[in-house]
């Protein structure tokens, strides 16, 4: 089974939201589907379901491995490098 190679280096505690919404999302006046959270920067972008995919964005442009949902009630994270769930 593969496994998250990345999830020890995050840090701890894990960074404070830059935001309470998709920024690139808000510029555009686009509507972000559900939010991800950045666990490198604190970088708050939208799924793969919106238009913008901003989270995926996000990892490309600085390759930022790891995020997580910042949905309430939701609770997991998901390794963009190794495709799995942390």
């Amino acid at each position: 089974m593969k496994q998250c190679t990345h999830a020890d280096a995050l840090p701890h505690p894990e960074p404070e939201p830059l935001g309470e919404t998709c920024p690139e999302c808000l510029r555009n006046g686009t509507h972000p589907v559900q939010l991800r959270l950045c666990l490198t920067c604190g970088h708050v972008g939208c799924c793969d379901s919106s238009a913008g995919r901003h989270a995926t964005e996000h990892h490309e442009r600085t390759g930022h491995p790891v995020m997580r949902t910042f949905e309430p009630g939701e609770d997991w994270r998901w390794c963009f490098v190794d495709h799995v769930l942390v």
